[in-house]
């Protein structure tokens, strides 16, 4: 049984595998086969659905990457400890990590790099005995890919710890919440303890207990995230249509992958919205609050949820929708309905709650909105496609707190499980890199980052204003106009 998980697998025979709708990932040498995972992955099947056919070192292990210990940052800058790692000789991986990736290794990849396959779940189209119809190039040695190992391992991963400001104002309930926030983020990455269930509980008691808000939902949604940042099709955070759209990939009314193929239809709500969406911006975020309440109910009452109930993590369902209806009791019946009067503070209390969180989700969609939604193919290395796509906001050390470490996103794209409080650190290794490797890293203020987004979604709108006076045009004169 050893000697089959020893031998060689063609790109053919693989080919055949996915054809016959297995799920076949590359990680280091191996040849693994995911089939039985796909319904017991805590961060959801579709992490695992847009890898299929790719070389996901990289992707695993930065999600993956184990603490460090008594190695310092300064000695991880030496050349023989970069020398020491890129001959592999330390491992980033838990004894359990490589126990579950032996379990499901069938074979090796031939000797040399390998040429990621385009995932049949974003257009991958395979044959038991014909070639795959989309092709791709060979996806390592360029785009700083080679280099990235040893910066990835020249990180230094320490546990964090954050308190919570609390004040006693006017905006005392949800304040504590939002910077809190912040900390569910940490334990859905396990960059807390790094300890699966522990980390899992802390971010279920913040998430859904002081917040209402599902930390499954978010895991699944943020894993996807993570790994098609920014595409229109895949990637659920950029998905807002009729209210907003970052790129004009939308106006042909996407297919969303992560939403089981649902439609977001170009309609008449979405032409008449987007041309206005730079004004809409901060006052939607605003309210945005209330659209992640209703994501949570229609997750943890999913089958996306429900599978979990046929792994060890079977537990976080029934406990997500407990805490989720301790906070509604707590919030919605003791605070709101037995404690304030009339119906008019009521409203406004729930409103002004709500509202003071606009913030987080301005700081949330900061990073992505302004940045590159182009797809440029299985050719384009992990540290590459996530430094085009994110952007980090530069802010003095003494403000880290009040940005909860969301300014680092494009560090934290790279390093997902690096507590923040490194983040700063891994920054000044992050630049390093990109000047070697000549990747462009975009740093932008907290204003000017916000002029960027607003910016795009202008752009965006303008683009929609010439399409629509064109089709406008050509209905009056059935003329095109192109002469």
């Amino acid at each position: 049984m050893e000697c089959s998980r020893d031998r060689i697998l063609m790109p053919q025979a693989i080919k055949r595998m996915i054809a016959e709708g297995q799920a076949i990932v590359i990680f280091d040498d191996f040849v693994l086969r995911l089939d039985s995972w796909l319904s017991k992955h805590p961060g959801g099947r579709l992490a695992i659905l847009h890898m299929i056919g790719k070389d996901a070192t990289d992707e695993m292990t930065v999600v993956g990457i184990e603490k460090m210990r008594g190695v310092s940052e300064r000695s991880l800058r030496c050349p023989e400890i970069l020398t020491y790692i890129f001959a592999g000789k330390c491992s980033y991986h838990s004894a359990a990590t490589l126990k579950t990736m032996k379990a499901f290794r069938i074979g090796r990849k031939p000797p040399g790099p390998w040429t990621n396959l385009t995932p049949p779940i974003r257009g991958g189209v395979y044959h038991q005995e014909e070639e795959v119809v989309v092709e791709a190039d060979t996806a390592s040695g360029s785009n700083g890919e080679d280099k990235f190992p040893a910066s990835k391992r020249s990180v230094n991963d320490e546990n964090t710890t954050q308190s919570p400001n609390v004040r006693r104002r006017a905006d005392a309930h949800e304040r504590p919440p939002h910077q809190i926030m912040f900390t569910a983020h940490d334990a859905g990455h396990l960059a807390i303890t790094h300890i699966f269930a522990v980390d899992t509980l802390i971010g279920l008691f913040i998430a859904d207990f002081c917040c209402g808000l599902s930390l499954g939902w978010w895991k699944s949604s943020h894993n996807v995230h993570h790994l098609v940042t920014n595409h229109p099709e895949h990637d659920p955070d950029i998905q807002n249509v009729p209210l907003f759209a970052t790129c004009p990939s939308f106006f042909r009314s996407i297919c969303s992958t992560y939403y089981d193929n649902f439609v977001f239809v170009w309609d008449a709500a979405a032409d008449f919205l987007v041309p206005y969406q730079r004004y809409t911006y901060y006052p939607i975020m605003g309210v945005a609050r209330f659209n992640l309440y209703l994501l949570s109910w229609l997750h943890v009452l999913s089958a996306k949820s429900t599978s979990l109930g046929r792994s060890k993590a079977w537990w976080i369902r029934p406990t997500e929708i407990t805490f989720i209806c301790c906070y509604l009791f707590l919030y919605g019946y003791c605070l709101v309905w037995r404690t304030l009067p009339t119906w008019t503070i009521r409203i406004a209390f729930v409103l002004v709650s709500h509202i003071i969180t606009m913030p987080l989700h301005v700081q949330i969609t900061l990073s992505h909105w302004g940045m590159s939604t182009s797809e440029l193919g299985e050719t384009e290395s992990f540290p590459q496609r996530q430094l085009r796509t994110t952007m980090d906001v530069d802010c003095p050390a003494w403000l880290d707190f009040i940005h909860g470490g969301l300014q680092f996103q494009a560090v934290h794209h790279l390093f997902p499980r690096v507590p923040r409080h490194n983040l700063r650190k891994a920054q000044t290794l992050v630049k390093e890199f990109c000047q070697e490797v000549d990747i462009p890293y975009t740093i932008l203020g907290f204003a000017d980052g916000n002029r960027k987004v607003l910016g795009r979604l202008e752009e965006v709108s303008e683009q929609l204003k010439h399409l629509v006076q064109c089709q406008q045009y050509m209905a009056e004169t059935r003329e095109s106009g192109l002469h």
